[in-house]
This record gives structure tokens, sequence and C-alpha cells, in this order.
């Protein structure tokens, strides 16, 4: 059977315009799930899908399109959620006990999408079963649990990738290619926010099933903005800076959606590196007007990867028109005796940028995170690195968090390090 997704895969590696120059494998080790893509045309993938709610279902949107894919089952301990998957893969059976989906020897590997404080029980039992995992993120609800997975992962030696969709974005892999081939000079900082304007509630058809349906608003089973949308854009400022952090500080609070909720709807944290580089991350989910971004800063420019720009600090002067008016205001204030501002006007929102690619790309990364993950079962070849990232990622958020509620600034702890060797930029910018 012809992989119909192959062309389009070729094609998305073409269109970052750095295939075959090393910077992609360098930058990207983890795209070489699709090396042997051609050669696993006939191969199939019979997944198990446990938790299908609505994250779990906005997956599933994509494994179908997979012509390798086989859904085989669902697991949820919630009717609907069961109801609605089954609509979706009337084949698929149906368990209310993840433990009898596992208990099916013919499926290859599992997706997780169920509360976080889940995670981590269901993954060990899933590697134990000799099943492939695939875990949202964060990966566990501890730095603890984190670290038990990856252990389990590395024991058993299954698959292990976690939904780190940005790794597969073709946005952020050709702005880190950038960024570690010097393009922007040395990065000196990493300022990353998720702004949002609601109240993350989801309609609860009944009040005893509040916390089954909002469990992220409650401490029990999560631990809320750090673990639900950090562990995205922290692991975009580790990949830029090709190191981990050595210390964090945060604050958090609730301040606008005093609703019973139990985690913080307002949030700050402040990663601090070796050389003294910074990394940080906000979300206020009572305004929405800067949405979500990374901007990750070099002295010779700047780049955007959700926006998909990027900008040089020497640009073009200002229009004639404008000239002519800041040159008006200094002849006119110049002589009077008012203190002042000791520099000239900047012209930074002058600067429009350039694209990092032609057009936004149709994927956030999503597809081509499970995509990857399926060749990587059919081959059973772990690719480089893409365990690490996840478990760093989620251990980044968890570690701010603990920074926020204890109010202190916290080392990196050692007892939770492996092996995560640094991206090797010397040997990109000689490539």
């Amino acid at each position: 059977m012809e992989y119909s997704n192959t062309i389009s895969r070729r094609e998305f590696l073409k269109e970052l315009g750095i295939l075959g120059a090393g910077i992609l494998a360098t930058t990207s080790p983890w795209l070489s799930a699709f090396g042997e893509i051609s050669h696993t045309n006939n191969e199939r993938c019979r997944i198990g899908l446990i938790g299908p709610g609505s994250r779990g279902q906005f997956l599933l949107s994509f494994l179908k399109k997979n012509p390798k894919v086989e859904i085989a089952a669902f697991a949820d301990i919630y009717q609907p959620s069961l109801d609605e998957a089954l609509k979706a893969v009337p084949t698929a059976k149906a368990y209310k006990d993840y433990r009898k989906l596992l208990d099916d020897k013919s499926i290859d590997a599992v997706v997780i999408a169920t509360p976080l404080n889940t995670h981590c029980q269901i993954a060990l039992d899933a590697f134990d079963a000799g099943k492939n995992v695939f875990c949202e993120k964060t990966i566990g609800y501890s730095m603890e649990d984190c670290l038990k997975m990856y252990n389990k992962h590395l024991e058993t030696n299954k698959i292990f990738f976690s939904g780190q969709q940005r790794l597969f974005d073709p946005r952020y892999i050709k702005a880190m290619a950038m960024v570690h081939d010097g393009v922007f000079g040395p990065v000196n900082c990493v300022h990353a926010y998720w702004n949002r304007n609601g109240d993350w509630r989801r309609p609860v058809p009944s009040p005893e099933l509040e916390r089954h349906i909002n469990w992220r608003l409650y401490k029990e089973y999560s631990k809320g903005l750090m673990t639900e949308l950090a562990c995205h854009q922290l692991q975009v400022g580790t990949w830029a800076l090709g190191k981990l952090p050595q210390k964090v500080m945060g604050h958090g609070a609730i301040t606008f959606w005093k609703d019973g909720r139990e985690v913080y709807d307002n949030i700050n944290c402040i990663y601090t590196f070796d050389n003294g580089e910074m990394m940080t991350w906000g979300s206020d989910i009572s305004n929405k007007f800067y949405g979500l971004e990374e901007q990750i800063l070099g002295n010779l420019g700047t780049i955007e990867p959700e926006r998909g720009k990027y900008y040089f600090e020497n640009i073009d002067p200002a229009p004639a028109f404008l000239q002519m008016i800041n040159e008006w205001e200094n002849k006119l204030f110049g002589a009077m005796p008012f203190a002042g501002t000791s520099w000239a006007p900047e012209t930074a929102n002058e600067n429009h940028g350039e694209y990092i690619l032609g057009k936004r790309p149709e994927t956030d990364g999503t597809s081509l995170n499970l995509d990857a993950f399926v060749e990587a079962v059919v081959t059973n070849k772990q690719p480089e690195r893409i365990a690490e990232e996840g478990y760093y990622a989620s251990l980044l958020c968890l570690l701010g968090h603990e920074a926020i509620t204890s109010g202190t600034i916290l080392d990196f702890p050692n007892e939770f390090k492996i092996d995560y060797p640094s991206y090797n930029t010397k040997a990109i910018k000689e490539s």
C-alpha cells in the first residue's frame, strides 16, 4: 500500500530549506523517525487510546488519517467520552478499566490523554505490559513520577514520546536551526507567555462531576497553568539555549477567577542559567491581548517562532516623513528647560521583520508528532533526545510550580538529572 503522506512529509522537510545541511539532524535529531518512512508502507501499528476526552479526541482526529494506524481500543471511566470515541471508530473495543486494554496482546502502543495525576501509573503499567507509550504533557504529576516513567522506558526498551508538538512544528524547527547557526548571535534571554481570557471551565452535566470534568482547576489532579501550558514553551527555551537552567523563582495567585478553583490564574517564573542567561514564563487568563509567544533574543536579532517571524537589530532608517516629524519635534522642544528622556526614539515598532517560512504551515506539529511516534513503533527505533526533551520540559514545569508554592529560589535538583547531551552549536555552524 502506498503511503499517501510520504510526499507531503518530504516536501515539509524541503520547505525548511535546511535538508542535507547537517543543521536539521543536529538541531532536531528526533526527525530521524521519518528516515525509513518509505520502507514501512506495509506496516501497521495497533493503538489503544486511554482517555478519549477533548484532548484525546483531538489526537484521534490525526491518528485516523494515518493509514499505518489501526485504532484498536478505547478506555475511559467516563461513558460519554467512550460513546463519542466509538462514533469516530465504531470497530474499536471499549473498556472502563484501562488495564483491560493493556491485556490485549495485539495492541502495540497506547496514547495516554487522561488527567495529569493518572499519567504515571498508566504509563508504568503500559510499559510493563510491553506497550510503547505516547503520553500527553506534562508527563508526570511530580518530579518523582517523571523519573519513574523515564527509567521504566529505559528498563523495558519501549518507545516513549510525549506531546511536545513544537518539536515537530516547521516554524520551530527552522527557527532553532537559525538560532543554533548563530544567525541572531548568542541568545541571552528568552521571554515566553501564554495569555487567555476565560475561566478555563467546561460544562458540567451534574454537580458530582465537577472535579471529574474540570480536573485542571484542582490541586489533587493538576498543577494548573504550569503543567497544562508552560510545558510547551519552557522546552522551546531550553531548545534555544541548548542547556538546562540552574535556578528558578516565581509567583502565582488567584487574582481574577475567584470561583472555587484551587490553581493559580496568574503566574510568572524566572529561570536562570550558568552564564547569567534568563528565561521567563508567564500566564494570565483574564487578559488575552498579547496571546502567546516565545521571544528568543540575541544581540543581532530576535525570533518569534509562534508568530513565524524574525527581526534583525539593524533595520532601515525610518521613512522620510517620520524623520521630518522627529526633527521638527527636536527643534521645537530641544532648548526647553525640562527633564526628559536621555535617549533617541527607538524604531523597533517600525521593524516588520521577515517570515521564517514562506507561509504559515497547516500543522502546529501535533500530526507530525503522532506520525513520528507511529514510525518509531513500527521500526522499533527510539529517536534521539525525544524522551529526554519531554522529561526535562515536565521537570521544569514542576520545579517552577514548587518554587511558586514554596516562595523560594530553587536549584535544579541533581537527583533528577539524566543524560542530556547539549546541542553542539559549533558542529552546526561548521556543517
